[in-house]
């Protein structure tokens, strides 16, 4: 077991038995009698069982309670007297809710660790599918186009070759994408094994504008524009997944809104999270791809009017795996005003949530 697990076990330990027994000895204070000592420091020990790994806490934990209870709250007081009546059933009690507890807490975590195994392999697969199709495609586009330009250099006008040069840096630019993308699934992967990150603080504002200097350089010819909130925000976050993300939306936006001349990205505080806003005045997304936008397995053949050489499966299954492993959630809808909004919200703190 690491050493930091230890520290945290056992500070968890101590800390939640020395919360019951400042609670004991307030409400002693005000109590008569001394039968709800036993009752709290079971509920205690039932905590530590909850919150901590494994039974040897929870054991020990019982143990300090028991002792504690003879000792301090049970007359006569400051003095270990094993012949009350009742010790003995106390004890086995407090014993048998901490392996009960235990037990049940470590099956419950290695049920989860299960599925978020299941998870991350179903990820990986749907990743490798889309993959499969997505590099063969534009790297058919290259070697033709370079073929072509090799065979009939001489044959070729000027303006035939720019044409074939230029099919080939943007195929090797959607090729790049690809690559990020599966950089950005590796990242995710190599965190402990399983769909989880480290988080550090971020400014909202350094990120945005790094994806959208990066987007710039690839869409000279899109607006973009920006609306963040005056006060800086700061968000815990692996800046360079979320500047992925933020990347791939906009990207997405140009690439399946056929007509998109410009996008707008923004951000706002709500509660306990920031919620990022991709905006477009594109054609719209089909409500019969909506739901199943961010699964990877929505393929150009779901989307008539789609490019045929591009599929916005891969991007946007990349894109939830992050944001899930940030425990946020995605969503997709389009404007009244015409357009699409792809959005997302991160938690302030670590934890979980759902959303709203």
């Amino acid at each position: 077991m690491k050493q930091h697990t230890v520290i945290k076990n056992s500070l968890i330990t101590a800390g939640i038995l020395g919360a019951a027994t400042g609670f004991c000895f307030l409400i002693q204070e005000a109590a008569e009698s001394d039968t709800h000592v036993p009752l709290l420091f079971v509920l205690a020990v039932l905590f530590i069982s909850r919150f901590t790994d494994g039974y040897i806490y929870g054991i020990v934990a019982s143990m300090i309670a028991v002792v504690g209870v003879n000792y301090v709250f049970t007359y006569p007081y400051f003095a270990i007297d094993f012949t009350i009546t009742g010790y003995p059933v106390t004890f086995i009690a407090m014993l048998a809710v901490a392996c009960s507890v235990s037990a049940l807490t470590t099956q419950i975590k290695k049920q989860e660790q299960i599925r978020l195994e299941a998870e991350k392999e179903k990820m990986r697969g749907n990743l490798l599918r889309a993959v499969s199709h997505d590099i063969r495609t534009p790297l058919t586009s290259i070697m033709g186009a370079a073929s072509v330009v090799l065979e009939n250099y001489g044959e070729l006008s000027d303006e035939k070759r720019m044409d074939f040069l230029k099919d080939i840096r943007e195929e090797s630019q959607w090729l790049i994408q690809i690559v990020e993308n599966l950089l950005s699934i590796t990242r995710i992967g190599d965190n402990g094994g399983s769909a989880s990150i480290d988080k550090q603080e971020e400014m909202v504002e350094e990120i945005v504008g790094s994806a959208v200097l990066k987007f710039r350089k690839r869409y000279p010819d899109v607006e973009v524009a920006v609306r963040l909130p005056e006060d800086p925000l700061l968000v815990p976050m692996d800046g360079i997944l979320i500047e992925q993300v933020l990347v791939n939306l906009m990207e997405n936006s140009v690439l399946h809104g056929k007509h998109t001349s410009k996008v707008e990205v923004s951000a706002e505080e709500e509660k306990d999270r920031v919620v990022f806003y991709v905006d477009d005045d594109g054609a719209g997304i089909r409500p019969s791809a909506l739901p199943k936008l961010f699964e990877g397995t929505f393929r150009q053949g779901d989307e008539e009017s789609c490019d045929s050489r591009r599929n916005m499966g891969i991007g946007l299954s990349v894109c939830m795996s992050i944001i899930r492993a940030h425990q946020g959630d995605m969503k997709a809808e389009n404007r009244k005003e015409g357009g699409a909004r792809l959005s997302f919200w991160l938690p302030m703190e670590r934890g979980t949530d759902q959303w709203r």
